[in-house]
């Protein structure tokens, strides 16, 4: 079965012998109706530039492409994968541009300009998938360079994207993302729909910017919250003693007697704008 008269993924894989490297946090998504599932819930693509981190053999750069994406953008560390998605680009004249590179060396908002729309779809790869979520969450220019994100992460991943105040997933990410931009779950993947079949479950994370989020330093806010977090179980006295935490409690009128997991989006912000 195929959406695009391409072969089948699976014979893809097995010409190119594309096993998938632990190394590169390569898990392959093979399932057509998932990968269509996952560019449908980017929404209208006909006018937009999506950039795609990990494509791999090509499965859902594919369906981006079948769901009628402008362009695509895709960023491949993996020299192995050039030649099937090389197919692809043939395959839809001037609508694939496949960049063979290192993904966090990578200049985000220069793929972007003259863009009109752009938006990132990606299985991201496990080993990088928060770091690269943490660079655009904390670009230095805001609205930001994407009008969407929607990105797979492992499902705990995923879980603390979304989580609010006194969740037990709320932590650093969920602070970040709840900062600058709105984030839901949109669905589930299991481990059989990928190969090599992960040990977990997978997320779907849709994620839409704020037009006026609370005004922060990006690097600012990560530096709190990386140090309220890190010693969670502690009180804030003592988990941001590193960063001055008397000074920025008194500061700010936060009781130091608090945790981590109980402040609000909006007072890490007043925290992070003490420093």
């Amino acid at each position: 079965m195929t959406i695009d008269g391409l072969p089948p993924l699976r014979e893809v894989i097995d010409r190119y012998e594309l096993r998938a490297k632990k190394s590169l946090g390569q898990n392959f998504l093979l399932d057509l109706n998932l990968t269509g599932k996952i560019a449908r819930a980017a929404g209208d693509l006909s006018s937009t530039t999506v950039i795609e981190v990990g494509p791999g053999p090509g499965g859902l750069t594919r369906a981006l492409l079948a769901h009628d994406a402008a362009r695509v953008v895709a960023i491949e560390r993996d020299e192995r994968c050039l030649a099937a998605l090389a197919e692809v680009a043939a395959h839809y004249p001037g609508r694939l541009d496949v960049i063979a590179g290192d993904a966090m060396k990578t200049d985000f908002p220069a793929l972007a300009e003259g863009a009109q729309d752009v938006r990132i779809v990606a299985n991201l790869p496990y080993n990088i998938g928060t770091e690269l979520l943490i660079r655009w969450l904390t670009v230095a220019d805001w609205p930001p360079f994407y009008s969407s994100m929607t990105l797979m992460f492992q499902k705990e991943v995923a879980q603390r994207i979304v989580a609010a105040p006194g969740d037990s997933a709320y932590g650093r990410l969920g602070v970040l993302a709840g900062w600058r931009t709105e984030a839901r779950i949109v669905f589930d993947l299991p481990p059989q729909a990928f190969t090599p079949p992960p040990k977990v479950t997978s997320a779907v994370v849709h994620i839409v910017p704020r037009t006026q989020p609370l005004p922060a330093d990006g690097r600012k806010l990560a530096r709190v919250t990386e140090a309220a977090f890190g010693q969670r179980r502690k009180m804030l006295r003592q988990s941001l003693k590193g960063i001055g935490g008397e000074s920025l409690l008194a500061a700010t009128g936060i009781d130091g007697t608090r945790r981590a997991e109980t402040l609000s989006v909006a007072e890490f912000v007043t925290l992070a704008n003490a420093i």
